[in-house]
Parts: C-alpha cells; structure tokens; sequence
C-alpha cells in the first residue's frame, strides 16, 4: 500500500514546488518522463520482457501531436490523442511481431522495428528530418492559456496523475496480477490456461499508449520533437531511469526519472570547468557522468533505490515483529 501512496504523495508534492520557486518548465520535463518511465515499467517491470523500442511511441506521440497542433491547428487535447493513437497502432503492431519470442531476441526485434521507425522519421517530409519539427504551439485546452508555463505544468501535473492511477487500477485487477504471474513463471501460465500472448500484447499496446501521450506532452513542453526522441538511445534513457528507481516498483520509474533529469540539467549547467592542465565539458559529458553513476547503482543497489529501501523497510518490519513476538 505504501509502495503506491508514496507516488501519490510526491505528485500531489509536485503541485507545490512552483510556489516554492522551482522553474515549471523544468518540473514539466520531470514529469513528461516520469510518465515515460512508468510506460515503460508497466510493460518491462511487470511483464518481465526488455523493450528497446519505447523511443518510437515515445517520439512517433511527439512528432504526431506536434505535426496536427502545428500544420493543422488541431487543438492541444485532440493533438495528443492524435499522437497516442499513432503509438497504440505502432505498439499494436511492434507487439504482435515480437511478442512470439521472449528474453534477448524479443529485445533484438523490438530494436529492429525501432531502428526502422527512426530512419522512417529521418527521411518523412513532416518530421523536419534533422532540424525536426519546431515551434510547436501550445493552444489551449478547456479554456486554459497552455502557453503560460506554470498553466501547461499543472496541466501536465494533472495528467500524469491520472495516468498513475490508471496504471494502478491496471496493476490492482486480475489482468495486472496475471501479468505478474506470467512474469514469475510463464510456463506454470500457460499450464493453467492463460492466453499468455494476449495479455502481453495488450500490456504492451498500454504501455506504448501512455509512452505516446509522455511524448506528445513533452513536445508541447518544449516546441519542439526531434530525432533524438525517436532514436534507441531514448529506450537507452528510460531503461536507466527504471533501473536507477526500482523496476517493478510504483515509486522507482518517478524517482530515476527525477534523478535522470536532474542530473543531466545541473551538468549542463556546470559548461566548462578548468582543472591545471586540462579542462571538462560537462555539456557534452553528461551521458558519461550518468553512465558513471548508473553502473554504481547497479553494483551498490541492484534492486534500484526505491527497491533497495523497500526491501530495507521490509527487513526493519520483520525483525520488529519477530522481536515482538518473544518478548514476554
């Protein structure tokens, strides 16, 4: 219980932190790839199979939502539903391929069809190619001025915890705890009468529906959607946010995404430091820096922070109820 209450708290956290001073714009950024991460933990965390191929409903829901509020004038809420839509049919379809196959060569084909989608939007007139699509206005949505940066990030606020909560009730009934099961032991699944390709596809068409509309919000966010959203090395980013939290956990994808994005925003801050002979861009290092950092909590946290405290507070919890017990 407290492994879902404590997302809840954080986010309603959230809506405080622009009083405090904090920059919306940043706190947008956080959040569109906190939804990221918990697209991708749906589906990695709970199903128990690696995709590499997140990065193109994440930016296909970018490039998509982008190209009809821009080109077409559609409003913001029906733009996004536009770019969630593009990603449940190319989940649809990445899902049906390679569901067929489990462990390193589902994560193979999935990297395939990605790499596929990424020299699509390199070549497609709407994407921009390498300048990729800018300014991309915000519009209104319900009467709300999006352009406003502390609007567009209650906004996103707002949406991001209605997503959360859709994957809780996702999780909380038979189809999540299904899901989990076929995760632990598939055979055992299949042995009971599970349609186990079934729940994997529909997991995994969820899961690309939501990366879409992180995508989409992120677009808006900053006006942009560029290559780089499309690129395998954005699944690379999200692997590592979810690895970094807990994978598998309701708190963990938030708080790497957190950490993620922080992280690349203070080092980018730092530029250029001059150390005697040498100097370091950390602009341009941010990748080895977090890359750095990864491996440490892989080595030192290999169930992630929110999973190492978890199992921390769990250990604390037994050892008072067993002392409890004997104590006369």
């Amino acid at each position: 219980m407290m492994n879902r209450l404590a997302p809840l708290a954080l986010l309603a956290l959230a809506g405080f932190l622009p009083v405090a001073g904090v920059y919306p714009l940043f706190l947008t950024k956080c959040l569109t790839f906190a939804l990221f991460a918990m697209a991708f933990n749906l589906f990695t965390g709970y199903v128990g199979l690696l995709s590499i191929g997140h990065a193109s409903f994440f930016g296909m829901g970018a490039y998509i939502a982008g190209y009809a509020a821009k080109a077409w004038g559609v409003p913001t809420p029906f733009a996004l539903l536009a770019g969630i839509a593009v990603a449940i049919a190319l989940g649809a379809a990445f899902g049906a391929i390679a569901i067929r196959r489990r462990g390193i060569y589902f994560a193979m084909i999935t990297l395939a069809l990605a790499q596929m989608v990424y020299f699509f939007c390199s070549q497609a007139p709407f994407t921009g190619a390498e300048d990729g699509l800018q300014n991309i206005p915000r519009g209104t949505a319900f009467g709300l001025p999006l352009g406003n940066d502390l609007v567009f990030y209650y906004f996103v606020l707002a949406l991001t915890v209605l997503a959360y909560l859709f994957i809780q009730a996702v999780i909380a009934k038979p189809f999540g705890e299904t899901l989990q099961a076929i995760r632990d032991n598939e055979p055992r699944a299949i042995s009971l009468g599970y349609d186990v390709r079934s729940y994997k596809l529909v997991a995994f068409t969820i899961s690309a529906a939501i990366a879409g509309l992180a995508g989409g919000l992120k677009a808006f966010a900053l006006g942009v959607a560029t290559l780089p959203d499309v690129h395998w090395t954005q699944s690379g980013n999200v692997i590592l946010m979810c690895l970094l939290g807990g994978m598998g956990t309701a708190l963990g994808p938030i708080i790497g995404a957190i950490v993620v994005v922080l992280l690349e925003n203070q080092l980018a801050s730092l530029g250029v430091i001059h150390l005697g002979f040498f100097s370091i861009d950390f602009s341009t290092k941010a990748p080895i820096v977090i890359g750095i950092v990864f491996m440490l909590c892989v080595l030192l946290f290999r169930r992630g922070l929110v999973g190492e405290l978890i199992a921390l507070l769990g250990k604390r919890g037994l050892a008072t109820e067993t002392a409890s017990r004997h104590t006369p």
